[in-house]
């Protein structure tokens, strides 16, 4: 690129014409007349010396210096909006519905107490949790924002690091009674393992007993909720989030020194709603929330 965008505004315009692939779907979003957006555009390209888009009958595709720009500019929006972020109104309510997919782990032992407290704080909020033990697919907009183990690296999404948490080896005092003591990951082996079935592992980060040199899962389920209520009725020896722990009387981590784990949580938004401040308002609030009830539950493990 040659020259230098002196101006916010053309940025501004860029991305739109980026993330509608057309002037016609850009200009909806401006409320601009088409004919203006492409001079716009052309005066940019001009600033720049380099062509930003390839025109064709099916819309505006990047060129490759487009794809820069355009990460430049995404960066530079996403600064702006953290600026911004802490000047609205302290009272300003939110309304409607927001729809949020979540691992049922979060949704089970995170999402209820931060759903309560943001739904208080916003009464005429709609807030709706689907929680399924696999991958959102926000494209087909199952839902508007997402909770996620790994950060996912294609599609047109925004992804955003909330907290990391913790995980150990645990199991019921009942079972642990009843068996050989643990005293190595060696002992293990002579023990019931609880886990994910392992062909319905949908995260990579999920794969916690592979890295143990845990072959076989004799009490498995696809839900890890599930797998908490298994092992607080004594079948075995399982991977529980510290933050669950305090909802699992008689349930406590062993070979702490030996086993510990640490995963994180990503809020994941589809990039076309960047602009919506309403969305955007309820990630900043749901995040701080998620982070502070995380810290608050592995606190009481």
């Amino acid at each position: 690129m040659g020259g230098v965008v002196q101006n916010w505004d053309d940025l501004r315009l860029f991305l739109a014409v980026a993330r509608a692939r057309s002037l016609s779907g850009a200009g909806k979003v401006l409320r601009l007349d088409p004919a203006t957006l492409g001079r716009r555009v052309a005066r940019l390209e001009k600033t720049l010396n380099a062509a930003l888009f390839v025109k064709s009958p099916q819309g505006y595709a990047l060129t490759g210096v487009g794809e820069q720009l355009l990460e430049r500019a995404e960066a530079a929006e996403q600064a702006m909006r953290l600026a911004t972020a802490g000047v609205r109104a302290p009272n300003e309510e939110l309304s409607g519905q927001v729809r949020i997919g979540a691992p049922d782990g979060a949704a089970n032992f995170l999402l209820p107490q931060v759903s309560a407290a943001l739904a208080q704080d916003h009464p005429a909020l709609d807030i709706q949790i689907v929680a399924l033990p696999r991958v959102f697919n926000l494209s087909r907009r199952e839902a508007d924002m997402a909770i996620a183990v790994s950060a996912p690296d294609t599609g047109r999404l925004m992804v955003q690091k909330v907290t990391s948490y913790k995980l150990h080896l645990a199991a019921a005092e009942t079972y642990l009674e009843g068996h050989p003591e643990v005293q190595g990951v060696a002992d293990l082996k002579e023990h019931r393992i609880v886990g994910y079935i392992p062909d319905m592992i949908f995260d990579r980060e999920l794969d916690y007993l592979a890295d143990l040199g845990l072959g076989r899962v004799a009490v498995a389920s696809n839900s890890v909720s599930v797998q908490s209520q298994m092992i607080r009725q004594g079948a075995g020896i399982g991977v529980v989030h510290d933050f669950a722990l305090p909802f699992l009387p008689g349930v406590r981590r062993i070979l702490s020194d030996n086993v510990h784990l640490e995963r994180a949580f990503y809020l994941i938004r589809h990039a076309d709603d960047r602009t919506n401040q309403r969305l955007s308002q309820f990630a900043e609030l749901l995040s701080a929330a998620l982070r502070s009830e995380v810290a608050r539950l592995e606190a009481k493990a």
